[in-house]
C-alpha cells in the first residue's frame, strides 16, 4: 500500500488490536450483537480507499476484544511502538483499538512511552462505536482521521482520534455506552479537531504547552512483564452508600498488591471503607483515590496536615487508570529483599 503522501514521504505504521473497529455481524443492521475483533489490520485499510494516498505500514499485534485487554498485550503493543518509533522515516504510529478499555491503554501508553521527557513523534489510538460491518460504520472515517493525525507534521505525544475528536491520551476517558462521541477529557476538552483530512489545532500537543505533571517514575517499555501474572494484582473498590470494608480485608489476605477506590464527589471515601484502606496502607497496601464522578477530578486540600493523612488522590484519572498507574509504579519499585 505504499505511495506517495499528500505530504511527502511520511510513513505510518498501523498496529492492529482488534476491537468493535475490526468486528462483524451477521446483519449490516446489527451495531449491538456483533463479534469484536474479527477483521485484520490489513483489511480495515484495504477498506479505506482514502488511505491510497499514504505511505503506509501494517502490524498485527493483537486479536481481542478490548474488554478481554490484558498486561501482557500491553507490554507487547508499547515495545512494538518504540520498535517502530526509533525508524527515522516513520512519522507517527496509529494503533487501533476497541473503545471499553482505550483510556487505560492510552494511559499506559502515555506513562511509559513518555517516561523520558514526552514523545517527540505522535501515537494515535483510534477505535470504533459500530462494527466494520454496519451502514454507518465509524471505523474507517476514524481510521483514516488517525492516520492524517500520525502523519502531520509536528503532531506528538500519545494521541486519540476519535468521531473527529482528538484526545489527549493522558486525559482521554470514556463517557457514553453507544453514542458514536463517546469519548470525552473530563474538564480539558479536545487538543484538536480533524475536518476533512485538516488537523485544526485547539490546544498545544501534549509536552509543548507547560501541562506535564510531575509523576513518580515508571519501567520503560522494555521492562514490563510479558505475562500477565508478572503483573502486580491490584484491585478497584468502589465507595458508596452502605459501603462495607469486607472486600479489603479479604483482598488484603489473599495477597493483593494495591488497591484503587472508586471515591464519590470529590474523593470523599465512606468511613467503614476509609479505616480499612487506611489499614491496609499501614500494612503496605499502597492506596490510590480516584472519582466515580464521569467529569473532573479531586481538588485537594490545602491544608498539609490533612494532606499528609490522606489517601494519595489520583488526580484527574479514572478509577481504572488509576489501576494502571499503581500498577506501573509497583513494577518500578526495586525487589523486596528477604
Amino acid at each position: 500500500m505504499a505511495s506517495e503522501s499528500p505530504l511527502g514521504r511520511r510513513r505510518v505504521v498501523v498496529l492492529g488490536t482488534g476491537g468493535t473497529i475490526a468486528g462483524a455481524a451477521a446483519s449490516a443492521t446489527d451495531n449491538v450483537g456483533y463479534a469484536a475483533a474479527q477483521r485484520s489490520v490489513q483489511s480495515l485499510l484495504a477498506a479505506v480507499p482514502a488511505l491510497a494516498g499514504f505511505d503506509l505500514e501494517a502490524e498485527q499485534v493483537a486479536q481481542v476484544d478490548s474488554k478481554d485487554m490484558s498486561q501482557a498485550i500491553w507490554a507487547a503493543l508499547a515495545r512494538r511502538c518504540v520498535a517502530h518509533l526509533a525508524r527515522p522515516e516513520v512519522a507517527g504510529l496509529v494503533a487501533t483499538h476497541g473503545t471499553d478499555t482505550l483510556e487505560e491503554t492510552a494511559w499506559l501508553l502515555h506513562r511509559v512511552l513518555g517516561r523520558a521527557g514526552g514523545l517527540a513523534k505522535p501515537v494515535v489510538l483510534t477505535a470504533a462505536m459500530r462494527p466494520a460491518t454496519s451502514l454507518q460504520a465509524d471505523g474507517p472515517q476514524n481510521l483514516l482521521d488517525a492516520v492524517t493525525l500520525a502523519a502531520e507534521p509536528g503532531a506528538r505525544g500519545v494521541l486519540v482520534a476519535l468521531a473527529g475528536q482528538v484526545w489527549a491520551g493522558a486525559e482521554v476517558r470514556k463517557v457514553h455506552s453507544w453514542r458514536l462521541e463517546a469519548f470525552a477529557a473530563g474538564d480539558a476538552g479536545p487538543l484538536a479537531l480533524l475536518r476533512e483530512g485538516r488537523v485544526l489545532g485547539l490546544r498545544p500537543w501534549p509536552g509543548q504547552g507547560g501541562d506535564a505533571l510531575a509523576w513518580p517514575p515508571v519501567p520503560a517499555p522494555e521492562d514490563l512483564p510479558e505475562a500477565d501474572e508478572a503483573w502486580p494484582w491490584v484491585e478497584i473498590v468502589t465507595s458508596h452508600g452502605g459501603a462495607r470494608s469486607d472486600a479489603v480485608g479479604l483482598w488484603c489476605g489473599a495477597g493483593v498488591r494495591g488497591l484503587v477506590v472508586a471515591a464519590t464527589g470529590n474523593g470523599t471515601v465512606h468511613s467503614a471503607l476509609d479505616d480499612a484502606l487506611a489499614a491496609a496502607a499501614a500494612r503496605g497496601v499502597p492506596v490510590l483515590r480516584a472519582t466515580r464522578c464521569a467529569a473532573g477530578g479531586i481538588v485537594e486540600r490545602q491544608s498539609s496536615a490533612a494532606a499528609a493523612a490522606a489517601i494519595e488522590a489520583a488526580r484527574h484519572l479514572t478509577p481504572v487508570q488509576a489501576r494502571v498507574e499503581l500498577m506501573l509504579r509497583l513494577l518500578a519499585r526495586p525487589p523486596e529483599r528477604d
